[in-house]
């Protein structure tokens, strides 16, 4: 997202992909506050790729072929899902929803974008620190520069 290219935002960024003990802290503290909260408003499955507001306020990962682009194909034509019949295909409920729930024009439009898979490495850790530090768009942490630890000079033998 382009407001986390610049300012404060950006030095956390930096700051949280340099020190894992930080990061670590943060995802202690912000995992279970998600959990708690998308879980029990939105179903959520904790892909750590959080696409809640382009797609309606509906995780696409509750699709049972975890499909983040759209209808699978499956879908029937009262909108219920073909591997679970009696539940609404969940694309079918986010195209609804972002018709009709208030939000900016561009999350509407977000929707029709292709997203990248899933990464799986992210699985249950938290989306909003995901975004933050970059890798919910495939960016790696850095680790910070070690010292270089130079040898001891070895004691002489003695003769």
């Amino acid at each position: 997202m382009k407001w986390f290219e610049f300012g404060p935002i950006a030095w956390a960024r930096d700051y949280l992909n340099t020190h894992p003990r930080a990061e670590k802290f943060l995802d202690v503290i912000g995992l279970p506050a998600e959990a708690v909260i998308k879980k029990t408003l939105f179903g959520c499955q904790s892909c750590g790729q959080c696409l809640l507001h382009e797609n309606g306020y509906t995780c696409p990962m509750r699709c049972p072929k975890t499909s983040r682009n759209g209808p699978c194909g499956g879908v029937r034509a009262n909108g219920h899902c073909e591997v679970y019949p009696e539940r609404w295909c969940v694309w079918y409920r986010a195209y609804n929803r972002s018709k009709s729930l208030p939000m900016p024009q561009s999350w509407r439009e977000d929707m029709y974008r292709v997203h990248p898979p899933v990464n799986w490495e992210l699985i249950n850790t938290s989306s909003l620190l995901n975004e933050l530090t970059g890798r919910a768009h495939g960016v790696k942490a850095t680790k910070p520069e070690e010292k270089k630890k130079e040898a001891a000079p070895k004691p002489a033998a003695k003769a």
